[in-house]
């Protein structure tokens, strides 16, 4: 039995709420769970020095937890004078599985940035920030496009993740932070909306895995993403 109550294929609640700041070019709210994550989107007519004159377009992403998303206050990071190294690599993580699901070339010289705030952290937070944050980007690409600025679509698949792990000794899809606290194995997938692979971060957390549950994983996996492109689609349409 899982803590929640939930079936082991079983995702939590997801809810989208597009729209939901006044000044950025894409935002979404989502809820997976008692996990919460406001996405944004945000275009700029630059690009990196290292990409200037290319012809190529930029996605890239921040990440950061407000104080009180957890049970305990953390310091805000700005506050300590540095990001931590959890957060450098959740932002890179956002970052390059976006880009995955772009040509950059259609999207032109400019760069969209998607910032990732967590609300309210109950495990799964960077696989709801790339499902959101695809959102967000979605919606700043749809104003490109109404507005003439972008001829071809640029997003060629959606972008999703989702976790999975061994829990009890089972396999389980979405797992909270009971859960992730206690899994065997703890693993976050991330997949375009055709079921192509674009990273999997799998680490055996006490206990060992075979290659069996690895692929009881991935079909879960592929389950989850599945769903949540569907709902991707329908909040951004």
């Amino acid at each position: 039995m899982r803590p929640s109550g939930r079936n082991l294929d079983e995702m939590r609640a997801v809810s989208v709420e597009t729209g939901f700041t006044k000044h950025a070019e894409g935002s979404a709210l989502i809820k997976m769970g008692d996990t919460h994550v406001l996405c944004t989107a945000t275009i700029e007519d630059r690009v990196p020095p290292f990409i200037k004159g290319s012809g190529l377009g930029w996605v890239t992403a921040e990440y950061g937890m407000l104080p009180r998303a957890t049970n305990t206050r953390m310091r805000r990071e700005a506050a300590m004078g540095k990001q931590g190294g959890r957060t450098v690599e959740i932002q890179r993580l956002i970052g390059r599985a976006l880009r995955a699901g772009v040509d950059r070339s259609a999207l032109g010289e400019r760069q969209i940035t998607i910032d990732c705030d967590v609300l309210q952290a109950d495990g799964g937070t960077r696989c709801a920030s790339i499902t959101g944050g695809w959102i967000a980007l979605r919606l700043a690409v749809n104003k490109l496009m109404k507005a003439g600025d972008v001829v071809n679509d640029p997003l060629v698949d959606p972008v999703a993740a989702i976790s999975c792990g061994i829990y009890a000794g089972q396999p389980v899809l979405d797992l909270d932070y009971p859960e992730d606290s206690e899994a065997g194995v703890d693993g976050n997938f991330i997949m375009t909306g055709t079921g192509r692979l674009i990273e999997i971060q799998m680490s055996a957390e006490g206990s060992t895995y075979s290659r069996d549950q690895m692929n009881q994983l991935m079909d879960l996996a592929e389950k989850g993403v599945s769903k949540l492109v569907e709902i991707q689609k329908a909040a951004s349409a």
